[in-house]
C-alpha cells in the first residue's frame, strides 16, 4: 500500500487526517499512518504543533492505542513516531505524556517491553544539557518533566517534593515485576539513558535514589545475567555524577557485601563486575580506593582459590561453570583496573602479573596436575594446532568448557600490563622479559584461536615496547631511505660555517640519502629490552613456526605481524632461521581466500595475510645481509611477481615495497659485486617493475610506487652492468621519461628522475636527448599550479644539473632556455624555488658564464635583493653572486646594484652582494672597499653609512685575516644615530668571524672601558659565535668573553642577546661553563635564571654528540629546576627550552620523561588566580596572565606527542589535550593538531573518549559572538568551528564512526559520535561544506 504523504510541508491539519486510521481495525492502515506521521514529524517545522494543544492530545491518545496494539509492527512504528514527536510538541504535553506512556497496559501486546521501548526513545529524542553550552528553557523543561514523573516511576515514590499537597500515589516501580520475577522489560535502559542524557542535572536524591533500584537488581536472586548486566552498565553511569559521599556509600557497601563468607558465586562475579565497570567510567575518583578494592579481586584469581577448588574437584563430576565466571570477571576487572588507574595498581603489579601468567594456561579439562606436567605435555607435539585434534586427544567437547574465557581475560591482562607499564619501567628492569614473555611462548600451541590471537598480539605489544625511541644516525638515515623522502639526511648542527662549497656538493648529499655513502647495519650490541628480546627469539621462531605451517589464517597472520615486529626491533635477528621461516611466509604471501580458513570473527582475509607476508618480507630484506637472502630469491621472485600483478592495489603496493627492499639487498652499498646467479633475479626484478608501469590496469598508486622503485633501481646499479643490463637501462631511462609527460604519474617520475640522475655514474646510461628533453620538461613544471610538483620538479632539475655526469649532456641551447625558466620564479621572490633555482644558475655560471650571465639575469638578481632572504636561500644567492665573481663576469651586477638599487634595498642583503663580488672579482669590478670607507666616512645619509658597513663586514668576513680593515672602524660609529649603530656592531661581528686574533681583544679592551655600548659590543660578541670555525680560536679568550658578557647581560636591554652569547660560547668550553649554567639556576635573580634558561637552549639546537657527554649527568636536574619556576616568564621560557631538548637530544631527556612529564602536564591547567579583570572604558575584560605558558606546555607535549608517544601516559596525556579544546583559540589549535596525531597514534584510546571529546566539540561549534563582537573576534570563533570541523572529519575517516555501520550499536561512545556528527551535518552544514572543499582544494595542491 502506498504512502498517503505527498512529502511536502505538513501542517497541524494534515496529521488531523491521519488520526483516525490510528484506530482502524486493519493493521497495514494503522502502520502506513504511523508511517506517514514519522515523515511528518521529521520534515515539519520545529513549532507546527506547538500551539496546537488539541492535535497533540489526540496524537497521544493514538499512540497509546497503538502502543497496545496486537501487531508488533505497529507497536514498533509507534516507538519510532515518539522520538520525533516530542520535539515537535509543547513543553506542557511531555509530562503527561511520560506518565501515560508508563503506564500504558500491555494486555493486548506481543511483546512486553514496549512501553519502555517508548519511554527510552522519547528520553533520548528530548533536549539534554551539553558540557560547555547554556542550558536554554527546553532543556530545562525537559529535564523538570524527566524528575517529576519519569523519575518516580523508575523508583517507585516522589524523589524532590513537588510541594503541592494532596498528590495521587506514585505507580509502582516500572522495575519491580523485573526485581520480583527476574525478567527483563528494558526499564533498565530507560535508566540508563536517564543517567546518561541528563546525568548532569541529576540531583543527589535522584542519583541516590536511581543507585539504590539499580543496586537491588545487583543483589536480587532472580535478576537474569542479562538484567544484571544492564544493571552493571547502569551503576557505571550513575557513578561519573556521584558526589564523593554518595561514591564513598557505594563502595563500603560493596565491600560491606564481599567480605561475607557466605557470599555465592553469582553476587560475587557481579560485584566484581560493578568494580571494573565503575574503574573504566570513573577512574580519577575510583582510582583511590583499589587499594581496598583490588585485593578482593586479585583473591578470586589467587593461586590459593584454584589449588582448593581443584583438591574439592574429584575430575569425573561436572565442574561448577560459574566459578570461570567469577575468574572470568575477576580478570576483566583487573584488566579494566590496570588500564585505567595504572597508577594506582603499581602497589598490585607483582599480583597482577602473577594472576595473569597464571590463568593464561589454566585448563582444567585437559590437565590437572601441576603445571611442570602441563608444560611437558605442551611440548610433546609441535603440530596439534586445530581445535579438532585438540578435541579428539582430550575426548571432551569445547562446548561444554569455558575455560578459555578466562584465559583470553588473563592474554589482556598481560597485554595491559605490557602497555602502561613499559614506558621506562617494567620493560627497563627486565620485568616484562623475565616473567611474561616466557609465560606467552609456551601458549603459542593454546587450542582455543581467539585466545592464541590474544596471546600473539600481547607478545607483539611487547615487542613493538622494545624498540629504542632514539634510532642511530645511519638507521635514522635508512629509515627515511626506505619511505622514500628525498634530501640528504638531517644535521642537528645549524651554527654558520661561513662556506658556500656544500652547496655544490648536493651530489654527495643525494648519494648518502639513497645509501651510496653508508655502509652496512649499526655494529653497535644490542642492549635493554632489545638483548632480553634476542634471548627470546630462538624459542619464539620454535613456537611460531607449527603456526606458519599448518594455523589457521588469522593465525598466520598474527604469527607473521609478531615476526615482522621482532625484524624491525631488532634490525635483523632472523639470520639463524631464515632457512625455515621464508617458504612458510611465501607461501602466505600467495594464499587466496580458498586455501586457507579462520575464524568466522576475526578481521583477518586473505589480502591482509598476503600484505603482513610481504611486509615481512621488505623487512627482512632491509634488514639481513644480501649473502643470507641470495638462497631465497628462487622462491621470493616469483611470489613478488605475482603479488604486485594482483588486482587488489594495496597488495600490489606492499610487493612493490618488497621489490624494493630486495634491490636495495643486492646493490651498492649493501652488494658491491654481484655474483652470476644474482643477475637474472635482478632483471626478474626489472621485468616486474616495467610490466606494473606499462600495465594499463595497474592501480595508480602502484604504478606510482613502481616508477619509485625503478628510478632507484637505476641509480643503485649505475655505473656498472653487474647488477642490470645496459639496454635494460636505457629501457628503464626511457620510460620514466614518457611516464614524466603523463599527468597521474608525472610527480612520481619528477622524482625517480631525481634519484637515477642523482646517483648516475656513467653518462652512456643517458643520452644527450633525454638529458636535455627532460630538463625542459621539468622546466615546463615550475608553470604549473601544483606546489609540490614544482618544488619536486626544480630539485630533480637541480640534481640534473649539480651531477657533472648528466650535466654534460646539457649544450648551450638548453642552458638558455633553462635559464629563462627559473628567472620567473626568481623574481617573483617564492622561496620555495629561489634556493634551488639560484644554485642551478650558480652551476650554470661556473661552467659557461658568458651564456648565462646577461642583462635577464642581472635585472631578476636586481628584484631579488630588494627582498628578505635567509637561511638557504641566502647561502645560494651568494653562491650565484660568488661563481659570477670568480668568472671575472660581475661587472654589470655591480654597477646596477649601485646604480638602480643602492639604498632602496635591503642594506643588510645588498651589503652582503656588494661585499661578495668585492672580494672575489679578479677583474671587471671598478670599485674598492677602500671606496666604502669612505663612503661610510663622509656620507650623512643613515642609509648610504648602513649599506657601506654591510658591505665592509662581508668584505672582512669573506677576506679574514687578510683584511685591511681595523675594528676601530666599526666602533667609532657606535655613536651615530639611527640603524647605524646596530649595523655597526653586526659589521664588527662578521668582519671579526674569520679573524678572531685581532677581533676578539679588541672587543674585550673595549667592554673594560667605562662608556663601553655593552649591548652593541654583544651583538657583535654573537656574530663571531656562529661561525663554527672560529671554534678553535676563541677558546683562549673564553673565560674573559665569559666573565664580560655576563656581567653586560645585568642590564635588562642585554639579557636576550647575552643569553644567546652565553649559550654560544658555553659549546666551545662545555667543560667549564655547563657547571656554571647549573650554578646560576639557583641565583634569587629571576632574571639571572632566565638567562640561564634561555642559554641552555641555544646549547641543545646547535651542538652534535660529542657535546652530550657533558650535558649528560646535568640536564635532567636543570631542566626539573627550570620547570618548577615560579616566575611566570621563567616557566615559559623552561617549557620552550623542555621542547629543545626533547626535539635535539632525545637520548638524554626521555628516559627520564616520568620525572619530567608531570611538571610540563602541571602547567597545562588553568589557573584561575592568574586571571584578573581590566577595565577598558565602559568595559570589564578578563585577562589571563597564564596563557602564555600554557601555550609553552602544550608545544612542550607536541614535541613530545611527535618524539616519544611510546613513552607517555596516554591517559592522562588525553585528558589535558581533551581539556585544551575548549580553551582559548591558540590552545585549542594546538590540541586540535594533537588530536589529529592521537587518531592514528592510539586510534583504541581516542575510540574511548569519543564521548568527551564530542561534547567538547559541540560546545566549541555552538559558541556564539556577542552582538558587540568586534570583526576579528567573530572571525576567531569562526575559525575554531571550522578547527573542530577539520578534526571531526578526521576522525570519521580514520575511526569510521560517523555511521550506525562504523561501530558497535551497543557502545555508548559511538552513539554519541554518531549524534554530534548528525547534529553537524544537520546544524552546522555551510561550515561543514566549507571544510571538505578546503580539504580538498589542499590535497590537490
Amino acid at each position: 500500500m502506498s504512502s498517503a504523504y505527498d512529502g511536502r510541508i505538513p501542517s497541524a491539519q494534515d496529521v488531523g487526517r491521519l488520526l483516525t486510521k490510528l484506530y482502524d481495525n486493519d493493521p497495514d492502515l494503522r502502520y502506513m499512518a504511523l508511517n506517514d506521521l514519522q515523515a511528518m514529524m521529521q520534515s515539519g517545522h520545529p513549532g507546527f504543533l506547538q500551539h496546537d494543544y488539541t492535535t497533540a492530545a489526540k496524537l497521544i491518545d493514538g499512540f497509546l492505542h497503538t502502543l497496545n496494539d496486537t501487531s508488533a509492527e505497529v507497536q514498533n512504528q509507534t516507538v519510532k513516531c515518539l522520538g520525533p514527536f516530542v520535539a515537535k510538541v509543547p513543553e506542557t504535553i511531555i509530562s503527561p505524556l511520560i506518565d501515560r506512556v508508563s503506564q500504558v497496559s500491555t494486555s493486548n501486546a506481543v511483546d512486553n517491553s514496549i512501553p519502555a521501548l517508548a519511554l527510552r526513545n522519547i528520553v533520548v529524542s528530548l533536549p539534554k544539557p551539553v558540557a560547555g553550552i547554556p542550558r536554554n528553557q527546553s532543556v530545562v523543561g525537559a529535564y523538570t518533566s524527566v524528575s517529576k514523573v519519569l523519575i518516580p516511576r523508575l523508583v517507585g515514590f516522589n524523589v524532590v517534593s513537588t510541594g503541592k499537597q494532596s498528590l495521587p500515589s506514585v505507580p509502582k516501580s516500572l522495575l519491580e515485576e523485573d526485581i520480583a520475577k527476574g525478567t527483563d522489560s528494558t526499564a533498565i535502559d530507560v535508566l540508563i539513558e536517564v543517567a546518561r542524557c541528563f546525568g548532569p542535572m541529576l540531583q543527589e536524591p535522584e542519583l541516590v535514589a536511581l543507585q539504590h533500584t539499580v543496586m537491588k537488581i545487583i543483589q536480587s536472586d532472580r535478576a537474569g545475567p542479562v538484567l544484571k548486566k544492564k544493571a552493571v552498565t547502569a551503576i557505571s553511569t550513575l557513578a561519573i555524577y556521584f558526589s564523593e559521599q554518595t561514591l564513598s556509600n557505594l563502595v563500603s557497601g560493596l565491600i560491606e557485601s564481599m567480605r561475607d563468607a557466605h557470599i555465592t558465586r553469582a553476587k560475587r562475579k557481579v560485584y566484581i563486575n560493578v568494580l571494573g565497570a565503575m574503574a573504566r567510567s570513573i577512574p580519577k575518583k575510583f582510582g583511590p580506593y583499589l587499594k581496598t578494592l583490588a585485593p578482593f579481586v586479585l583473591s578470586a584469581v589467587s593461586q590459593i582459590e584454584l589449588d582448593e577448588e581443584l583438591e574439592a574437584w574429584d575430575g569425573e563430576e561436572e565442574r561448577d561453570p560459574e566459578a570461570d565466571e567469577v575468574r572470568e570477571a575477576a580478570l576483566v576487572a583487573l584488566e579494566s583496573f590496570l588500564g585505567s588507574c595504572s597508577q594506582e595498581m603499581r602497589v598490585f603489579t607483582d599480583e597482577g602479573i602473577d594472576a595473569g601468567t597464571r590463568f593464561l594456561k589454566y585448563d582444567p579439562n585437559l590437565a590437572t596436575d601441576d603445571d611442570e606436567d602441563m608444560d611437558d605435555e605442551e611440548e610433546e607435539d609441535a603440530e596439534g594446532l586445530d581445535d579438532e585434534d585438540f578435541e579428539e586427544e582430550a575426548q571432551f567437547d569445547d562446548e561444554d568448557d569455558a575455560s578459555w574465557k578466562v584465559r583470553r581475560c588473563a592474554a589482556k591482562v598481560l597485554h595491559t600490563v605490557i602497555v602502561t607499564r613499559s614506558q621506562g619501567d617494567l620493560l627497563e628492569d627486565g620485568t616484562l622479559y623475565e616473567r611474561v614473555a616466557p609465560a606467552l611462548i609456551p601458549r603459542f600451541k593454546e587450542r582455543e584461536e581467539s585466545v592464541r590471537l590474544e596471546i600473539l598480539a600481547t607478545l607483539s605489544s611487547l615487542v613493538q615496547q622494545s624498540k629504542p625511541e632514539v634510532l642511530s644516525t645511519a638507521r635514522a638515515n635508512r629509515e627515511a631511505s626506505n619511505l622514500g623522502l628525498m634530501g640528504p639526511p638531517p644535521s642537528r648542527k645549524r651554527r654558520r660555517v661561513g662556506s658556500d662549497a656544500s652547496m655544490f656538493d648536493l651530489h654527495t648529499n643525494a648519494s648518502l640519502y639513497a645509501g651510496i655513502a653508508s655502509t652496512n647495519a649499526d655494529s653497535q650490541p644490542l642492549s635493554g629490552p632489545q638483548e632480553s628480546l634476542a634471548a627470546l627469539v630462538p624459542d619464539i621462531v620454535k613456537g611460531a613456526l607449527p603456526l606458519l605451517k599448518t594455523g589457521t589464517l588469522p593465525t598466520k597472520q598474527a604469527t607473521i605481524s609478531l615476526l615482522k615486529e621482532i625484524v624491525i626491533t631488532e634490525g635483523g635477528g632472523l639470520s639463524d632461521y631464515l632457512d625455515q621461516i621464508v617458504d612458510p611466509v611465501v607461501e602466505a604471501s600467495k594464499a587466496t581466500s580458498s586455501s586457507t580458513g579462520g575464524s568466522s570473527t576475526s578481521s583477518a582475509t586473505a589480502n591482509t595475510l598476503r600484505i603482513e607476508a610481504l611486509v615481512l618480507l621488505h623487512a627482512i630484506a632491509e634488514t639481513h645481509a644480501s649473502t643470507l637472502l641470495q638462497p631465497y630469491l628462487l622462491k621470493i621472485v616469483p611470489a613478488l611477481d605475482a603479488a604486485a600483478k594482483e588486482r587488489y592495489s594495496k597488495v600490489s603496493a606492499e610487493a612493490l615495497a618488497s621489490v624494493e627492499g630486495f634491490i636495495k639487498a643486492f646493490t651498492p652499498p649493501r652488494a658491491s659485486t654481484v655474483s652470476a646467479e644474482n643477475k637474472p633475479y635482478l632483471e626478474q626484478l626489472f621485468d616486474i617493475l616495467v610490466n606494473r608501469i606499462s600495465a594499463n590496469d595497474a592501480d595508480v598508486e602502484a604504478r606510482r610506487r613502481a616508477i619509485h622503485v625503478l628510478g632507484l633501481f637505476i641509480g643503485r646499479s649505475s655505473g656498472t652492468e653487474d647488477f642490470l643490463s645496459q639496454d635494460k637501462k636505457r629501457a628503464g631511462v626511457e620510460l620514466l621519461g614518457q611516464r614524466l609527460k603523463q599527468e597521474t604519474t608525472r610527480l612520481a617520475s619528477v622524482r625517480a628522475i631525481e634519484i637515477a640522475t642523482g646517483l648516475a655514474q656513467n653518462s652512456a646510461e643517458f643520452s644527450p636527448e633525454w638529458i636535455q628533453e627532460v630538463a625542459l620538461e621539468l622546466g615546463a613544471q615550475l608553470r604549473k599550479a601544483s606546489r609540490s610538483l614544482r618544488g619536486s620538479s626544480l630539485i630533480a632539475l637541480r640534481t640534473i644539473v649539480i651531477n657533472p655526469v648528466t650535466r654534460a649532456h646539457l649544450d648551450a641551447k638548453t642552458t638558455k632556455e633553462i635559464e629563462e625558466m627559473l628567472l620567473p620564479p626568481i623574481k617573483n621572490s617564492d622561496l620555495h624555488l629561489m634556493g634551488p633555482a639560484l644554485i642551478i644558475l650558480a652551476t650554470f655560471v661556473s661552467n659557461d658564464p658568458s651564456n648565462v650571465v646577461n642583462e635577464q639575469l642581472v635585472d631578476a638578481l636586481k628584484e631579488v635583493v630588494t627582498s628578505t632572504m635567509s637561511g638557504s636561500a641566502l647561502d645560494a644567492l651568494l653562491a650565484l653572486v660568488r661563481a659570477v665573481a670568480e668568472k671575472s663576469a660581475g661587472g654589470a651586477l655591480m654597477k646596477s646594484l649601485l646604480r638602480d638599487v643602492g639604498i632602496a634595498g635591503n642594506p643588510d642583503l645588498i651589503g652582503k652582494v656588494i661585499g661578495t663580488l668585492l672580494v672575489y672579482s679578479k677583474s671587471g669590478i671598478d670599485v674598492k672597499l677602500e671606496d666604502f670607507v669612505q663612503e661610510l666616512q663622509t656620507a650623512s645619509d643613515e642609509k648610504r653609512k648602513c649599506l657601506a658597513l654591510a658591505v665592509l663586514g662581508e668584505g672582512g668576513l669573506r677576506l679574514g685575516q687578510e683584511s685591511p680593515l681595523d675594528p676601530k672602524l666599526f666602533v667609532a660609529r657606535f655613536s651615530d644615530a639611527g640603524q647605524v649603530p646596530l649595523a655597526a656592531a653586526v659589521a664588527l661581528g662578521r668582519a671579526g668571524s674569520s679573524n678572531v686574533k685581532t677581533y676578539i681583544p679588541f672587543i674585550i679592551s673595549t667592554l673594560n672601558q667605562p662608556d663601553a655600548k655593552t649591548y652593541l659590543l654583544l651583538h657583535s660578541i654573537r656574530e663571531i659565535l656562529q661561525y663554527r670555525s672560529a671554534d678553535a680560536d676563541l677558546l683562549p679568550f673564553a673565560q674573559d668573553l665569559w666573565q664580560h658578557i655576563i656581567k653586560a647581560s645585568q642590564q635588562e636591554d642585554n639579557r636576550a642577546v647575552g643569553a644567546e652569547c652565553i649559550g654560544r660560547l658555553t659549546i666551545i668550553d662545555p667543560k667549564t661553563f655547563l657547571p656554571q649554567l647549573q650554578k646560576f639556576l639557583g641565583e634569587a635573580d629571576a632574571s639571572a635564571r632566565a638567562m640561564v634558561i634561555s642559554a641552555l637552549r641555544y646549547t641543545f639546537a646547535d651542538t652534535d654528540e660529542a657535546y652530550d657527554d657533558f650535558l649528560r649527568p646535568i640536564v635532567i636536574p636543570m631542566l626539573a629546576a627550570m620547570l618548577q619556576e615560579t616566575d611566570l616568564d621563567n616557566q615559559r621560557l623552561a617549557l620552550t627550552t623542555m621542547s629543545s631538548a626533547v626535539h635535539n637530544k632525545p637520548e638524554l631527556v626521555l628516559p627520564h620523561l616520568t620525572e619530567l612529564l608531570p611538571l610540563v602536564m602541571s602547567q597545562t591547567q588553568v589557573k584561575p588566580e592568574l586571571i584578573r579583570e581590566v577595565q577598558m572604558g565602559p568595559f570589564k575584560h578578563k585577562v589571563d596572565d597564564g596563557l602564555e605558558v600554557r601555550k609553552s606546555a602544550y608545544e612542550t607535549l607536541y614535541t613530545l606527542l611527535e618524539t616519544a608517544v611510546a613513552r607517555l601516559n596516554l591517559a592522562d596525556f588525553f585528558e589535558r589535550i581533551i581539556a585544551g579544546i575548549t580553551d582559548e583559540h591558540d590552545v585549542r589549535t594546538l590540541c586540535n593538531l594533537m588530536l589529529t596525531k592521537l587518531v592514528h597514534l592510539a586510534p583504541d584510546e581516542t575510540k574511548q573518549r569519543l564521548t568527551t571529546i564530542s561534547d567538547h566539540f559541540r560546545a566549541v561549534i555552538s559558541t556564539k559572538a556577542k552582538e558587540n563582537a568586534v570583526k576579528q573576534e567573530i572571525e576567531k570563533i569562526e575559525k575554531s568551528a571550522k578547527g573542530v570541523i577539520k578534526v571531526s572529519i578526521d576522525i570519521n575517516k580514520s575511526l569510521n564512526v560517523g555511521s550506525v555501520e562504523g561501530g558497535s550499536v551497543e557502545d555508548p561512545n559511538h552513539k554519541a559520535w554518531q549524534s554530534y556528527w548528525e547534529w553537524v551535518r544537520k546544524e552546522h552544514a555551510a561550515p561543514l561544506k566549507t571544510v571538505e572543499e578546503e580539504s580538498r582544494a589542499e590535497r590537490d595542491r
